[in-house]
């Protein structure tokens, strides 16, 4: 049986998500707020690009979206010409946006009122997870629609998981933000502190990289972290976006997250600097700026 999917979303994240869809045969029927975008997805991918979220979404067996922040969500989930409203009864909406746990849980309580299920589903591993189909998601559902959709997220990922109810989804990312936060600024000082004691840096990174020191961040940044280039992830601007649904959560729940909280205020330094879309890995400039 033939499924039919809509993406909703074409972002450098959605825009290769939708493709690995696609290529798979996959039935896509994809929307942008700018419509060039999906218009050049149609130029690349088999699939239709629909000319509003409802002529997208009405014969769809599955809904996915990808955006940027909460009000995007609340702009194409909800109202009369929103995903909600217009969607197949009985379809799964699965939501890839990085976002608040609490927006999940809203859309969640909408989505069933008309007999939809929802799915939310952040993902971690950037642009070039994306593009490669090696993302990690992270899932808060019901296990019923995660198992029908589960096979359609498998196109573009390498680590997919159920972590509870809807919500869960969104709180595991946090979890990564945060412990990803402490790591970047770890690394910054210890290839700064390198820097200053006028070591040879990169030899100081393959000795240390064997041992306790390791680290995703180590292996794939501190190269580019050294020639000062970085343009090779997740913008410092989003960063900060999730840290703040992190900060916020962390008030919620009694958590106490200083690093995390000092590190949102550095990545603050960095806009400052004009670094509102180098990567995060540039927390290493604002260390190396003269006062």
């Amino acid at each position: 049986m033939s499924v039919t999917a809509a993406f909703i979303g074409l972002g450098i994240m959605g825009y290769p998500m939708a493709g690995h869809l696609a290529n798979a045969g996959v039935d896509v029927r994809v929307w942008n707020r700018s419509p060039e975008k999906s218009k050049a997805w149609t130029e690349k991918y088999p699939g239709k690009a629909g000319d509003s979220i409802a002529s997208t979404v009405t014969e769809a067996d599955f809904v996915f979206t990808c955006v940027g922040a909460d009000h995007d969500l609340v702009e194409v989930y909800e109202g009369p010409d929103g995903i909600i409203a217009n969607a197949l009864p009985g379809a799964i909406l699965v939501d890839h946006t990085t976002a608040s746990a609490g927006i999940a849980e809203q859309l969640a309580q909408l989505a069933r009122a008309r007999n939809l299920e929802f799915i939310d589903a952040p993902v971690s591993g950037g642009q070039q997870g994306a593009e490669n189909g090696q993302l990690t998601i992270m899932c808060g559902a019901e296990p019923d629609p995660f198992s029908q959709a589960k096979p359609l997220m498998e196109h573009y990922s390498k680590a997919l998981n159920l972590m509870g109810p809807v919500g869960s989804g969104q709180k595991t990312k946090m979890v990564n933000q945060i412990a990803i936060a402490g790591l970047v600024q770890g690394l910054s000082e210890a290839l700064h502190f390198a820097e200053q004691a006028e070591l040879d840096v990169r030899k100081v990174v393959d000795v240390i990289s064997k041992g306790a020191a390791q680290s995703w961040q180590m292996e794939n940044r501190s190269g580019t972290m050294i020639d000062g280039e970085f343009e090779h992830g997740f913008a410092v601007d989003w960063m900060r976006k999730d840290l703040s649904i992190c900060l916020e959560e962390a008030r919620k729940n009694g958590a106490r997250i200083p690093v995390a909280a000092l590190v949102d205020q550095f990545y603050g330094d960095v806009q400052q600097m004009g670094g509102n879309r180098w990567d995060t890995s540039s927390l290493i400039q604002r260390l190396r700026k003269k006062s």
